[in-house]
């Protein structure tokens, strides 16, 4: 880091931005998506299971984060045919992979 970005207070890097690694933090970057995966890691989760397990969300909130980890193909979205109608979330052999990695870094 050059002294210029440094008094700044700025971080720098060379990484280019389609970095693999960079990639990966983005997908699980945010508030609720780590939460919404080691939930999803356990069993299938549905909306409401994660609204009453993440009291300090909204629905908006959790929305966007599921869209989010869908379309980073962490999630899998499947509406079950059942009485009443209901959408499951499922992790994905990437999402998987992603907990594991977060798991690996819990103390």
């Amino acid at each position: 880091m050059d002294r210029a970005a440094r008094s700044q207070g700025k971080l720098t890097t060379s990484a280019a931005p389609d970095c693999p690694a960079e990639q990966a933090l983005r997908s699980i970057s945010g508030k609720w998506k780590p939460r919404i995966l080691r939930a999803a890691a356990e069993a299938p989760v549905r909306f409401n299971q994660l609204l009453r397990d993440i009291p300090e969300s909204n629905k908006q909130a959790i929305t966007n984060a599921l869209r989010e980890l869908e379309n980073n193909a962490l999630l899998d979205r499947t509406v079950v045919q059942q009485k009443p109608l209901h959408v499951e979330y499922t992790l994905t052999d990437q999402g998987r992979a992603i907990v594991a990695l977060l798991r690996a870094m819990e103390p």
